[in-house]
């Protein structure tokens, strides 16, 4: 292990700058997304940039095929988009949604979601309702299923959950809800925007009829750029986007069109082609390291990091549920989460606020206002950790 951490980090250059602990927000790129990138760029001011693209098909379809690979789908299935929130948008529309229908959700969903949530109750009458969560933290199954068959008489039903929240290392049971949701046939959408990359993932175990992700976290690619997956089931009925564009759909006759047979009826035309290389340059860069190398090295790393965090005097860990991730949350007695993240960076390493705004009803819960969220990657040594918490300790409980 100790010659590929090597390997990985001299692929890193953020590495010699900078204690990277904010993978939750975005990881440092390796050497091969950051030169596809670049490649491309310098591409396109040479010859133009549809002849570059052109130019680039093969690679640009291999992406789709590595990025299949991840979540344990097909390329067919696979949509390119500009971000997780873009892609969880994209198959939110395709519900037609309006007054009388429901949307099951979790108490700890991403922030975005959760206002889009709000968005379609105000202006459309949809009922958003919060599947209570188990005693030891994240959703319950049953209290999903309840829901779902006491609205059995709504309209239309659709289950919409984030994997991983932004503001905890919580680790929801969505296979579970995933067979609850193909049971009920209720259609299953999946935020896994902090999941891929530091999970394995198998689609066809978790049943979910959609799934958006993103480049930037634990893949490891640019900002700006994202996936998703639209299942077989889904893409038999026919559904599509509310707006679909001219790369999802043909304008066949002036009153009619028809969406593509795969998940690129999701798809916008105009593409940044150097990003989309960039996000297939870290899906293959994952596949060489391993999902389930990085997300035993990076559960190990957090884990490590809890156990340092406890003890320090007035530091309370705030991640709950059975299963915990490379995500760590803390709050710190008398001290606000901005200036202890601000004197981390003084140190330089990189960690971010978590605030009540992002989770409203998870940090109504656990009465805090914010919270350090500190977040390693496979990448990060052991050494980084206890240098985290060593500031940390000095710095709001004194050595413990």
């Amino acid at each position: 292990m100790t010659t590929r951490l090597e390997s990985w980090r001299a692929d890193t250059p953020g590495t010699a700058f900078r204690n990277h602990l904010n993978n939750a927000g975005a990881a440092l790129m390796p050497s091969p997304v950051i030169d596809a990138i670049n490649d491309h760029i310098r591409l396109e001011s040479q010859i133009g940039g549809y002849e570059a693209s052109d130019s680039q098909s093969s690679a640009v379809d291999a992406g789709y095929r590595d990025l299949a690979k991840i979540i344990g789908g097909d390329s067919r299935n696979i949509a390119v988009v500009a971000n997780a929130t873009a892609g969880f948008i994209q198959a939110m529309s395709v519900f037609d949604l309006g007054r009388g229908d429901m949307i099951v959700t979790s108490r700890s969903d991403y922030t975005s979601n959760q206002i889009q949530y709000l968005a379609l109750r105000e202006r459309l009458g949809v009922e958003v309702l919060h599947a209570a969560d188990l005693p030891e933290g994240g959703v319950d199954p049953s209290s999903v299923r309840e829901l779902l068959e006491s609205g059995r008489g709504a309209r239309r039903r659709v289950v919409a959950i984030s994997w991983i929240p932004t503001n905890s290392g919580l680790v929801q049971d969505v296979e579970a809800i995933g067979g609850i949701c193909d049971e009920l046939e209720v259609p299953f959408v999946l935020d896994a925007c902090q999941a891929v990359g530091q999970i394995p993932v198998d689609v066809k175990r978790i049943r979910c009829d959609y799934l958006a992700a993103t480049a930037r976290k634990f893949l490891r690619g640019p900002r700006g750029i994202g996936f998703m997956f639209a299942s077989d089931r889904a893409l038999s009925r026919g559904e599509h986007p509310l707006f679909v564009d001219m790369r999802g759909a043909r304008w066949v006759a002036p009153d009619r069109y028809e969406v593509a047979d795969s998940a690129k009826r999701f798809e916008d035309w105009e593409f940044p082609y150097a990003l989309v290389l960039g996000q297939a340059a870290a899906a293959r860069y994952a596949l060489d390291v391993g999902i389930g190398t990085a997300h035993e090295r990076a559960w190990m790393l957090a884990a490590r990091l809890r156990s340092g965090l406890e003890a320090i005097p007035g530091a309370r860990v705030l991640d709950r549920g059975s299963t915990r991730c490379a995500i760590v949350t803390v709050a710190f007695d008398g001290f606000d989460s901005r200036d202890v993240v601000r004197h981390l960076h003084s140190h330089g390493i990189n960690a971010v606020s978590s605030l009540r705004e992002y989770a409203q009803l998870d940090f109504g819960d656990k009465g805090v206002d914010a919270a350090v969220r500190l977040s390693p990657h496979y990448y990060n040594t052991e050494d980084e950790v206890d240098a985290a918490v060593n500031v940390l300790s000095e710095f709001c409980g004194g050595a413990s």
